[in-house]
């Protein structure tokens, strides 16, 4: 007789049917992988947020050392050397030589109250004409916009195309501005072979391409003032004047600043107008180097002599006078914040 078994048996490991897990164990997989996948965005988003900035201004930093501060390095250690344009990898040690023959060299000073005067005639007429046309623009005028355009038309004149442009204007014998001397009984003018007139021509010609730059700065300086000050000034009976002297000028002294030493920086890089002034003498800045700047001197050193210590030792010594210029415009900026 056959027993009977009421006890089922158990699943075979690895049968065709294995048993569900329980409905907490799954969902709590799922909980798991939502957290590790937040994580892992957390951690990228981390990342992201401290290297992207780094990624964005890479560019930057890649293009000044290559174009910026290895080309300083390099000039300093050739300022160092009798190096020839001929011969750029020969390179004779001489210490400072260069720079003592530099500040020996009578052209050298030439060069540099050139450049003196010359930024002192163009710099000072340019900003004052700039803060009298940024004053008439900044009144309500129609087609205001024109002449703010119009006033950026020389800064965006390629350089070469103006000073070609005002040599014809100044030419001696067949030029705009002798004519008009002659009209009024005045005899010729030899601007390109006297000093003091030369310099002037070369003045012209940079306040005629900086002075609209000038001039839209301080009109967006001007309009930042508050109003309020000038309905007060007027309440007290100040005319526009008074209002210009005691208002607007007071208010514009950071700007004005800014703009007196960036003029100068551009004063003492001056370069393109005298070469160009006179393209027959190029970079000796005229028969007598009259209008011979430093940047013409530079280039006269290092690319027409083939001199590239000494040329290099003139491009430190700029730099030491921009550096200086730097200091004072600090120092200037640190009292005015000061007193203000």
């Amino acid at each position: 007789m056959s027993t009977r078994h009421d006890t089922a048996a158990s699943p075979v490991k690895g049968g065709a049917a294995p048993g569900r897990p329980p409905r907490g164990t799954a969902s709590a997989s799922a909980k798991d992988k939502e957290e590790r996948r937040r994580k892992k965005l957390s951690r990228r988003w981390q990342r992201d947020m401290r290297w992207s900035p780094y990624a964005f201004v890479a560019p930057f930093f890649l293009l000044f050392l290559a174009f910026g501060l290895f080309p300083l390095i390099y000039t300093g250690w050739a300022s160092l050397h009798q190096v020839e344009l001929t011969a750029p990898t020969d390179m004779n040690w001489v210490g400072l030589k260069n720079y003592t023959r530099i500040f020996d060299d009578d052209f050298f000073w030439n060069a540099a109250r050139n450049t003196l005067t010359i930024g002192i005639i163009s710099t000072v007429p340019q900003l004052l004409m700039a803060m009298g046309i940024a004053h008439i623009l900044n009144y309500k005028l129609r087609a205001s916009t024109f002449y703010r355009v119009a006033m950026l038309a020389p800064y965006a004149t390629s350089i070469a195309a103006a000073s070609l442009v005002f040599v014809l204007l100044f030419g001696r014998d067949y030029g705009m501005i002798n004519w008009a001397l002659d009209f009024v009984g005045i005899d010729p003018v030899a601007w390109q072979d006297d000093k003091w007139p030369g310099q002037f021509a070369v003045s012209t010609i940079i306040i005629w391409r900086w002075t609209g730059y000038n001039a839209l700065i301080y009109l967006a300086a001007m309009q930042a003032i508050p109003q309020d000050l000038y309905e007060s000034a007027a309440l007290d009976g100040a005319n526009r004047w008074q209002q210009f002297l005691h208002v607007t000028l007071p208010s514009l002294r950071p700007t004005i600043l800014f703009t007196v030493v960036v003029s100068t920086i551009g004063a003492s890089q001056v370069f393109g107008e005298p070469l160009l002034f006179d393209p027959n003498k190029g970079a000796s800045g005229g028969a007598e180097h009259q209008f011979q700047t430093l940047g013409l001197y530079l280039y006269e050193q290092g690319w027409v002599n083939q001199h590239l210590g000494r040329a290099s030792a003139i491009a430190w010594v700029m730099f030491l006078i921009l550096i200086v210029i730097g200091i004072i415009n600090y120092v200037i900026s640190r009292r005015l914040r000061a007193s203000s």
